[in-house]
C-alpha cells in the first residue's frame, strides 16, 4: 500500500496546487474572464477528486482482498506440493 499511499499523497498535493493557481487566476484576471468560469472548473475538479479518491479506495479494498486470495492459493498450492512429494517418496 506504500506506493498508492505516495501516488494519492502526490495528487492530492498536485490537485491543492491547481486549485490555489486557479485561485491566483481568478483573482487577478477577474476583469477579462467571468469568475463563474473559473469556479465550475474548480467545482469540476473538485468533483473528479472526489471521484478519483472514491475509486482509489475501491482499489485499496480489491488489493486488500486479491492480497488475502493470493495467500490462500499459496497456502494450498504448498499443501499439494508437500503431499505430491510425499507420495513420490522426497518427503
Amino acid at each position: 500500500m506504500g506506493r498508492l499511499d505516495a501516488a494519492m499523497a502526490r495528487f492530492n498535493a498536485a490537485l491543492d496546487a491547481l486549485e490555489s493557481s486557479c485561485e491566483d487566476l481568478t483573482s487577478r484576471s477577474a476583469e477579462n474572464v467571468p469568475q463563474n468560469n473559473f469556479s465550475e472548473e474548480i467545482a469540476a475538479l473538485k468533483s473528479e477528486r472526489e471521484h478519483l479518491l472514491a475509486r482509489i479506495a475501491e482499489f485499496e479494498e480489491e488489493s486488500q482482498s486479491l492480497a488475502g486470495l493470493a495467500e490462500a492459493v499459496e497456502t494450498r498450492l504448498d499443501g499439494a506440493i508437500s503431499e505430491i512429494r510425499a507420495a513420490l517418496g522426497r518427503g
